[in-house]
């Protein structure tokens, strides 16, 4: 109990100084054979697999952008062949509407044409219709006439009236 109350920190014994420097070699042969090496592979190996996820996330930073690139491409693509479906459309439908035009104008027209054809057709009718009457009216009142023997331009006259108010009476 002697030597531990003469020791201090601040001098120390030279016989002290040699033992830890001894165990201090021993604990650091003991720990380069045994530690130094395993945690110098796995500090190594933690490198490598760090640089591993590094160049993996290169690549699939290359592929995404790859892919973007691709993606642009196709909305390109896609763009552009809904742009040309859209001009198709239009196209078409201005060819039907065009289309639709001609035939119901042509359609009008002959329409038109077959209405003018019917009308001067019942025109016609009416003329001959009329000639027809006027003919048989004008017989009527010469056969009339002809029946009866006048002697006078009197008795003439008042029977043409007399037939002409009878005419328009029917």
């Amino acid at each position: 109990m002697v030597l531990l109350a003469e020791f201090t920190v601040l001098r120390p014994d030279p016989g002290l100084i040699i033992w830890a420097t001894i165990i201090f070699l021993i604990f650091w042969g003991l720990m380069a054979k045994y530690a130094f090496g395993p945690i110098k592979d796995a500090l190594k190996k933690r490198e490598a697999d760090i640089q591993n996820a590094l160049d993996e996330a290169a690549k699939a930073r290359e592929e995404m952008s790859n892919l973007k690139a691709e993606n642009e491409k196709i909305l390109a693509e896609a763009r552009e062949e809904r742009t040309k479906i859209l001009r198709e459309a239009k196209e078409a439908k201005d060819n039907i509407i065009k289309e639709a035009k001609e035939k119901a104008t042509a359609e009008a027209q002959r329409l038109v044409t077959s209405a003018k054809q019917e009308i001067e057709n019942q025109k016609n009718a009416a003329m001959t219709e009329v000639k027809n009457m006027t003919g048989q009216l004008a017989l009527q009142i010469a056969e009339k006439v002809i029946r009866k023997d006048l002697s006078g331009d009197s008795e003439q006259n008042s029977l043409i009236n007399s037939l002409i108010d009878e005419i328009k009476l029917n």
